[in-house]
């Protein structure tokens, strides 16, 4: 009895796996089984990763307003300076801060004492009528 030839779907579906994992050291570039498992192990990576890259970004981002807020005073942090924001309305998110901080540091100081001015302001003031602080406590 003569040999059948595979069809040629496994073929070209070994072959598709084999150029993704073409840039792959040893026998994760040449066996097959070995190949998709490095194949689904690689993809599980990328998908895990991406979603660690959001999180590093962020991690950065804070960390460099926070720096370049408390270089300039010592009343000055990260979480008044975001909650100020909140309590204004202001739509500027933790990576245009970063930048700001970053390229234009006064830019950024002129930004957070203006706010901080502005909240304090409102938070001294009681339906419009001002209220009388002394050392920091509201009477």
């Amino acid at each position: 009895m003569t040999r059948i030839r595979r069809g040629y779907i496994a073929w070209r579906r070994r072959t598709k796996i084999r150029l993704f994992a073409s840039s792959f050291r040893g026998a994760h570039s040449r066996l097959t089984r070995t190949i998709t498992q490095q194949k689904i192990r690689a993809l599980v990576s990328a998908h895990r990763d991406r979603d660690r890259q959001k999180i590093n970004f962020r991690h950065l981002w804070i960390t460099r307003i926070n720096a370049a807020i408390r270089e300039r005073g010592a009343c000055h942090s990260y979480s008044r300076l975001i909650n100020d924001l909140y309590k204004r309305q202001l739509l500027l998110n933790r990576k245009i801060l970063a930048q700001i901080a970053i390229s234009n540091r006064n830019c950024l100081y002129m930004i957070s004492n203006e706010i901080i001015k502005e909240v304090s302001w409102k938070e001294s003031t009681v339906n419009g009528v001002a209220r009388r602080m002394n050392s920091g406590k509201v009477e």
